[in-house]
């Protein structure tokens, strides 16, 4: 029962404003979003938490605009997601730019696997359909919802920006590394926290990572390439930017070479990161870290000594 709400009350939402014009309705979600929706689900709480553990010498005036900036963007990505075919015919023709264009293209032209990584960051879907559209489609790999109708919405809105698009379930998950495998191109996500990744750095701060893009890359002999959809001055227009394409090493080291990425275009783009995430956890952490001490520990030796006399 209270999924059906929670789903009602979002279709609701996302369909009165959908009937608003494109040009005012991204900016009005983006309003609303931050707002009304950040303070609300506290939001702005872990912003400004998140900022004080990586940035704590970040000037006060800056928090505050990032905690209304932050979510502004996000409440913008999320309707030009289910503003779906409108959405796709502005940004697919933006413009493709940065080192990893030539690697990108010449993958393409030897059949090489590719596996674009990107984060939370501008609008990854921008650069999704901009690269599907001129040439470059890709496969996408998304986690279900727990609420089936609202998943159900959420999957039919991504494909129609672009495919394919796979659930990050076993079947899914075969599927989508199989695309991979066969020549084709995958995006993944890479700024989530992962309590049983690679113990990496993000903004100075212990980060746990998933390794699995570089293992793939190293496994299948694909090229790994940062790409970012970075929003423009005008709050609707966008760039795609692709990175140094990274060396193939080892995961953790290509890995961290990704999180450098990814902290290289946040510093240039500060609101234009998902500053909501939890992404160090730094609580988690110490308890991981305590129970993994515990269960190196070696055992208690038994006491051969002579009793008192």
């Amino acid at each position: 029962m209270r999924d059906a709400l929670e789903n009602a009350a979002i279709r609701v939402l996302l369909g009165a404003v959908l009937l608003v014009p494109y040009r005012a309705r991204v900016p009005m979600m983006g309003w609303i979003v931050s707002r009304i929706a950040a303070p609300l689900l506290g939001w702005n709480g872990r912003v400004r938490a998140n900022l004080a553990h990586v940035l704590p010498d970040l000037p006060a005036a800056e928090v505050r605009r990032l905690m209304r900036a932050v979510p502004d963007n996000a409440g913008r990505t999320l309707i030009e997601l289910y503003s779906g075919l409108e959405f796709r015919d502005r940004v697919e023709n933006t413009p493709l730019t940065g080192p990893g264009l030539p690697a990108l293209q010449q993958a393409r032209e030897r059949g090489t696997p590719t596996i674009l990584v990107t984060a939370h960051f501008g609008n990854y879907d921008a650069s999704r359909a901009a690269l599907g559209h001129q040439g470059f489609p890709h496969g996408g790999l998304y986690r279900e919802m727990k609420n089936r109708r609202f998943n159900e919405h959420y999957v039919r809105a991504m494909t129609t920006i672009g495919a394919p698009v796979f659930p990050a379930t076993r079947k899914g998950l075969a599927a989508y590394i199989g695309h991979l495998k066969r020549g084709n191109t995958v995006g993944i996500l890479i700024d989530v926290y992962a309590g049983e990744g690679a113990r990496l750095s993000f903004f100075g701060q212990p980060a746990p990572t998933a390794t699995s893009a570089a293992e793939w890359a190293l496994k299948y002999g694909a090229v790994v390439i940062p790409v970012y959809g970075i929003r423009q001055p005008d709050g609707l227009s966008f760039r795609v930017f692709l990175d140094t394409p990274v060396s193939p090493s080892d995961p953790e080291t290509m890995t961290q070479a990704l999180n450098d990425s990814l902290e290289r275009m946040v510093r240039r783009h500060m609101d234009q990161w998902f500053w909501i995430h939890r992404r160090w956890k730094p609580g988690d952490q110490a308890r991981r870290a305590a129970a993994a001490a515990i269960s190196d520990a070696p055992p208690p030796q038994p006491d051969h000594s002579p009793p008192p006399e």
